[in-house]
């Protein structure tokens, strides 16, 4: 009977998600795993397949095309240097990317691939005036730490602005190889989102990028 009990707690605790397995646990840091380049899609299908979507499922993403997305989005691609695969103004890297998702809010850590857990708490709602917000799978969160970055405020907020462009257009190129459904947005308040996030003044939120499941 010991020996039951023990087997159904453990299958209770691991979910199998597409070869990957998940231990269910509290929020807390994520360890992501090493991105997958054995892709069978090529950079012309993703251009092809590049689209923007409103219409999410409430489904999460598994383990893999997390790592893999945020890999994509500005993970470092050049280990001796440190740079990524989306370029920075004089490699500042001043866009910090945040993900909100049900089990809390997170910032990724590009050096060592992992999410730092940030808010344990689901703040989906707050990134967007949308209602699509709150049901897909995460948020990204693009914030400009002017700290890092060089110049006055105004080559400032030009740079972050161009520098998170790139990083969203890497997003939806993985998105677009994966199958996956994204739109990135403007319509934030900024402000309240900043509050919410527990933002130093230092830090400045530019735009906001659903991903999920397509609905």
């Amino acid at each position: 009977m010991k020996r039951f009990t023990r087997f159904v707690f453990a299958i209770s605790v691991i979910i199998k998600v597409s070869n990957v397995f998940i231990i269910a646990q509290p929020a807390e840091n994520i360890q992501l795993l090493a991105p997958q380049f054995e892709k069978g899609s090529t950079l012309f299908d993703a251009l092809k397949n590049r689209k923007t979507d409103r219409a999410f499922s409430d489904r999460e993403l598994s383990l893999q095309q997390l790592s893999d997305l945020l890999w994509a989005a500005a993970g470092i691609n050049r280990q001796e240097s440190g740079k990524r695969t989306a370029p920075t103004a004089h490699n500042d890297q001043e866009i910090d990317v945040y993900v909100a998702m049900q089990s809390g809010l997170y910032l990724y850590n590009a050096k060592d691939h992992i999410l730092d857990l940030v808010l344990n708490e689901d703040i989906r709602s707050a990134t967007g005036s949308q209602k699509f917000v709150s049901k897909a799978a995460l948020n990204l969160v693009y914030v400009a730490d002017y700290s890092k970055a060089k110049g006055d405020d105004d080559s400032k907020k030009f740079y972050s602005a161009t520098d998170t462009g790139f990083i969203s257009q890497n997003v939806y190129l993985y998105c677009a190889a994966e199958g996956l459904a994204t739109v990135v947005r403007g319509w934030v308040d900024r402000e309240a989102l900043a509050e919410k996030m527990r933002l130093c003044p230092e830090q400045h939120v530019v735009l906001a990028q659903t991903v999920g499941l397509p609905e």
